[in-house]
Order: structure tokens, then C-alpha cells, then sequence
């Protein structure tokens, strides 16, 4: 006999008269529906080029806060006037074709699944889903050229029928940690672009160029050598030459041969002076490179932009040598974890924390030491009571801090649980830039800093730069994904690698996405708050609730109170069951 899930997962019934919705008309949670409540509206039919689909499951995602104070003057809204031209929340969404528009019927078939990418660019102009283009939280709706046709082609990935509902929805926020480890940096001299060298008077050292020097189109240089002069005339770049500048000359330099955008390559060479590389660092174009060449520290740290570092993906190289070109390739700049090694992940509580700290405890040669910090308590013991038998069971070990009741500083509990050496990686999940900062202390000379949280743009934090050149130590950081990284946690995942389903923390139906919402604002669930559009009447539920209110689920779910295949199954028998 076939269930109330597999006849649901067949697609084929007859449509509901009423299509429930959370539009978003304004700033604030209390605009989003109407009178704290979804609307009904019809399901709509696709047009030729469209095709309707029904949303399965959507995750709740921090970064939607943002969006929820500003309303309309979101960057990625443009100043809409939502009264008119409401949105919607829900880009972690997964997805069943239902119909399909005449000239689309080759490339998509009725029951087919999906999961949405929602980072769009249409002609270079960023737009996304649950943003620009209304989000998830709806029944069913119709996707279009908005989606299919973007700068990289659709943005909707096929899903094997092997995932679950809520599976299938965390590959987004599962690609963004994935792509946290990607390399998302330029690491090469951009072909066609702009490169200033900086040199130091009376530096001695001759200086080669073993690759890349036929890339730029315009080099400026600065108080460089004869020799270097003589290397550099053979490169066919135009060569303009400015020395003896100040550090308040730099920026006018960047306006008048960049137009303000900034070098696509700086090179540094023996630098000394940290507040002159702190300036010469704010004139790195986005997706730029600074290249430090040197064999002497600094004489202080470098206030480095930790915005830029984020969504700028500006790449900090250098080498000891010289060989300028030795500094640049992804074999010198690693992007992931060290393989052995201790990985310190601050701010990890949160959804997206955890998902880094269960991605290092799972990563096949991983860090041995995972050490991961928060504030919230109750956040972090959950965390160890599902880390713990995750890590024994990869032959890792999981440490837990709290910077409110611990009786050292984080800086010595990383270093006293490493044998006196610091961390190989440290992840800072937090948007903030005293965190980074910090964070940065108990980093090993030759370690990588990752921040996953963007803070604006300027934000400035002092950093030990001597040690990118010194010891090729790694600043990075990333924002969004790619339709490959989702691909790649699909992938992942179906091999058994990742459990994805473990960040689940809470479920829901349609009537409580709101207070979903708001429970996700507030931190009230220590994980993920999945929401079920189909399922109109499910409460609000953590997943550790299930055995008082549904004990048929709850019998299904896996070790730990963890969402499974078995339980999305029996929670879809029951509550579709119900409905009818």
C-alpha cells in the first residue's frame, strides 16, 4: 500500500485551491503576512517559459535579518517599495517541478526535485532568491528566466530522489560552509591588469621574476632597484615610474592609474614600515593581490581591512625568497583545514558554526584537535553531546570553551590544549571584528585565519603580516556559493561523508514560519529551524519535543534526537494523513 509521504513524493495529485504565503511588505517581522498570519492566493500557471513548483521544505537563515530590519533599502532590493512589490524570505529552499511551460518541457520533467542556488547574477548585477526574487515561503510558485537564465546558467540544482526534504534544503547553507575551504582568491598577476611595485630604498637584494610578469598591461613602480627596472622592461608592460611617495600619496596614485578601483596587483618588496603596508594595502582592487617579499619583520601589525577580506576575497602572499613569482599558486595558499592539525572555530553555537565544526570532525584527514567556543551554553552542550561520539567515531577529539564561565583566556586554553603551540586554523563565525582580532593571537605563524562572517567593508583589525611572508600564514575569507559547492555537499552527502540533516534542530509547518522567524532571531533553538510548507498545521518543534506530541516520528529520528530520512517520512504519513 502506498503511504500518505510516497504518494505526496510522486507529484502527481490534484492542486490545492489555496497556495499559502508569507509575502514581505515592509521592515520588521511584523510585516511579513498579513496581520501575523499567511495569505491564501491562487496557484498560479506557467507561462512558456516558466515552470510552477512546489516548495517541499525551506531553511530559516540568520543572514535573513538583515533583510527583515532594512526592508526595502536592502542592497539586493534597490530601494523597492514592498507595499507594492512585496518579497519574500526562504532562500534555503528545496524543490518539485509540478507543471512546465511549453519551451521548457525538454529541459524539466513533472517530479523532478530540486534545490535552489540563490547567489544570481543577471549581467553582472547581483540579485537572489528570497531577496530580489521572492523567496520560499509559499506553496507553490513559478520560476522563470529570474532563475533558469543567469551569467552561469540556471541556478537550480537537480536532486537525487536518495536526500530527504530537509536534506535537500541545507545544501544551501551547507555550500557556503563548503565554499568557506574552496579557493575563492586570484592567486595569479591578473592578465590585462594593473601592478604597482614597491620597493625600499637602499635594499640590496636582486630580485627575479620566474612567471607572471607578461600578465599586466600597466606596471608603476616605486623606489625600486636598477636591476628590477632592467628585469621589468622586459615584460612588454607600459612602465610608469613614482618614487618617493608618502603614505598620503598612495590613495591619488590608485585614482589617477586605477581610477579609484584600485592595483589588481600590488608587490611589495622588503617591507618594514607596518603603517605604510596598511596603506599600500587599501589600494588592492577587489580580487586583488598584495605580494610582500621579505626576510625581516615588520615593525608592527597591519590594520587590515577584515571587510575586504570577506567580500573582497583580497588575497595577503608572500614568500621569504627572491623569486617575486614564488609567492603566488594555490600549492603555497592552501584554503583548507591542515590535515592532522588543531582547528579552533569561535563563535561556533550558531546553525552555521556547527556546520563548520561538524564538517572538520567529518573531513577525511582532518584536524585532530577540534576546539569550538560560544557564548550560549546551552548551544555548546548540545554541541558536545553530538560532536563527542561524531568525533570518537572519526578519531578526532572535540573541546568546548566558553569565554563567560572559563577561568582562562581563550588565547591560553588553546595553546595549553595544544602543548603550548597555537592553532594550525582558526574560523570565526561571528560577525565581529574585536573576535577576528583576537582570534588571530592563538593562530601558529604558518596557520590560516578563515572568517566566515562579514563585518562592513573599512572595518579595520590589526594583524601579524609578517608571518604571511615569514612563515605563509593564510587570511582568507568567503561570502556565498556556487552551484558547484552545493553539488559538491549533494555528493558528499550521498557517499555517506556528511550528514547534512544533523544541523536540524526545530520543525514547522506554514502557519508558524513567522514565529519561526522570530525563534530563529532569537537563538531559542541550538540548530536549524526547518519549515514544511506543505505541512500547514505542524507546531513549532524541537526536535527533542517530538516524543511528548509525535512519538511515531520521534521513534524514527537517529542518534541524538537527529533528523533522518525515517522520521521526514513518518512526520509526512502523519501529518498529510491528518489533513485529509
Amino acid at each position: 500500500m502506498t503511504t500518505p509521504h510516497q504518494q505526496y513524493q510522486q507529484a502527481d495529485g490534484p492542486l490545492p485551491e489555496q497556495n499559502w504565503t508569507w509575502n514581505m511588505y515592509g521592515a520588521g517581522v511584523e510585516s511579513i503576512g498579513r496581520e501575523n498570519a499567511p495569505e491564501a492566493f491562487g496557484v498560479p500557471e506557467p507561462g512558456d517559459e516558466q515552470i510552477l513548483v512546489r516548495v517541499d521544505a525551506v531553511g530559516l537563515c540568520f543572514s535573513d535579518v538583515k533583510l527583515i530590519t532594512q526592508g526595502g533599502a536592502h542592497p539586493k532590493l534597490y530601494n523597492r517599495d514592498l507595499k507594492i512589490e512585496p518579497t519574500r524570505l526562504g532562500h534555503e529552499a528545496t524543490l518539485t517541478v509540478i507543471k512546465v511551460g511549453e519551451k521548457l518541457k525538454a529541459q524539466f520533467k513533472p517530479g523532478e526535485r530540486y534545490a535552489m542556488q540563490p547567489d544570481i547574477y543577471q549581467n553582472g548585477k547581483s540579485t537572489a532568491y528570497g531577496y530580489t526574487v521572492p523567496g520560499g515561503l509559499i506553496q507553490y510558485h513559478l520560476i522563470g528566466p529570474e532563475v533558469l537564465e543567469t551569467d552561469t546558467g540556471s541556478c537550480l540544482l537537480k536532486v537525487s530522489e536518495r536526500m530527504g526534504f530537509a536534506e535537500a534544503a541545507l545544501l544551501e547553507p551547507w555550500g557556503c560552509v563548503w565554499a568557506a575551504y574552496t579557493q575563492r582568491r586570484r592567486l595569479q598577476p591578473k592578465q590585462g591588469g594593473s601592478m604597482w611595485i614597491v620597493g625600499q630604498p637602499g635594499d640590496k637584494r636582486s630580485y627575479s621574476y620566474s612567471s607572471g610578469l607578461d600578465a599586466p598591461a600597466l606596471i608603476v613602480v616605486s623606489d625600486i632597484s636598477a636591476q628590477l627596472r632592467s628585469l621589468l622592461a622586459q615584460s612588454g608592460a607600459r612602465i610608469v615610474e613614482r618614487n618617493a611617495l608618502e603614505v598620503d600619496d598612495y590613495a591619488a596614485l590608485a585614482a589617477e592609474f586605477t581610477d579609484g578601483k584600485g592595483f589588481d596587483d600590488i608587490v611589495v618588496l622588503a617591507p618594514r614600515s607596518a603603517k605604510k603596508l596598511s596603506a599600500i594595502a587599501r589600494q588592492v582592487a577587489r580580487r586583488g593581490t598584495m605580494n610582500m617579499v621579505g626576510n625581516e619583520p615588520l615593525d608592527g601589525l597591519v590594520d587590515a581591512d577584515v571587510g575586504r577580506l570577506h567580500y573582497d576575497y583580497v588575497a595577503f602572499i608572500g614568500n621569504r625568497g627572491e623569486d617575486i613569482a614564488a609567492s603566488y599558486g594555490e600549492a603555497r595558499n592552501r584554503c583548507d583545514l591542515r590535515p592532522g592539525g588543531t582547528a579552533v572555530f569561535v563563535g561556533a553555537g550558531g546553525p552555521m558554526g556547527q556546520m563548520h565544526a561538524q564538517r572538520a570532525i567529518e573531513l577525511p584527514d582532518g584536524p585532530k584537535l577540534v576546539i569550538v567556543s560560544d557564548i550560549n551554553e546551552r548551544r555548546l552542550q548540545e554541541m558536545e553531546s553530538r560532536f563527542t561520539p561524531l568525533a570518537e567515531a572519526n578519531g578526532c577529539k572535540v573541546l568546548i570553551f566558553n569565554p563567560l564561565s572559563a577561568d582562562v583566556s581563550f588565547h591560553d586554553f588553546v595553546l595549553q590544549a595544544n602543548g603550548g603551540k597555537g592553532a594550525d586554523d582558526v574560523v570565526v563565525c561571528v560577525p565581529n571584528a574585536g573576535l577576528m582580532e583576537e582570534s588571530a593571537t592563538f593562530m601558529n605563524a604558518d596557520g590560516m585565519l578563515v572568517l566566515f562572517a562579514g563585518v562592513p567593508n573599512g572595518t579595520l583589525a590589526p594583524l601579524e603580516f609578517s608571518s604571511v611572508y615569514l612563515h605563509n600564514a593564510q587570511y582568507t575569507g568567503t561570502s556565498g556559493l556556487t552551484i558547484e559547492d552545493q553539488s559538491q555537499v549533494m555528493e558528499s552527502a550521498l557517499k555517506g561523508a556528511i550528514a547534512p540533516a544533523l544541523s536540524v534542530a526545530a520543525i514547522g509547518g506554514m502557519r508558524v514560519a513567522q514565529e519561526g522567524i522570530k525563534a530563529m532571531m532569537e537563538s531559542r533553538y541550538p540548530g536549524k529551524v526547518l519549515i514544511f510548507p506543505q505541512l500547514l498545521d505542524l507546531p513549532l518543534l524541537a526536535l527533542d519535543e517530538l516524543d511528548r506530541t509525535m512519538p511515531e516520528v520521534a521513534a524514527k529520528l537517529g542518534p541524538g534526537n537527529s533528523w533522518s530520512h525515517e522520521a521526514e517520512a513518518a512526520l509526512f504519513d502523519r501529518c498529510l494523513a491528518q489533513a485529509k
